[in-house]
């Protein structure tokens, strides 16, 4: 988390893992009731996993292809 935070430049960090950061904690709160710490951080962990290659893909796929 540490490197994560030290690498990517804010702007990066606010627009592309905050809402990913935001969605998951959402989603965990509303339907992980695994009565484990350990299995809800996990999947809240795997949520914004998923959530954050989501918004890689959508980034790529919208994004304007460089010319050779």
């Amino acid at each position: 988390m540490f490197t994560l935070l030290r690498l990517l430049p804010a702007r990066r960090l606010l627009s592309e893992q905050l809402p990913a950061l935001l969605i998951a904690w959402l989603i965990a709160e509303l339907f992980y009731k695994f009565h484990s710490f350990s299995l809800e951080c996990g999947a809240f962990l795997v949520t914004w996993g998923a959530l954050d290659a989501a918004i890689q893909g959508l980034r790529r796929f919208w994004a304007p292809s460089p010319q050779a």
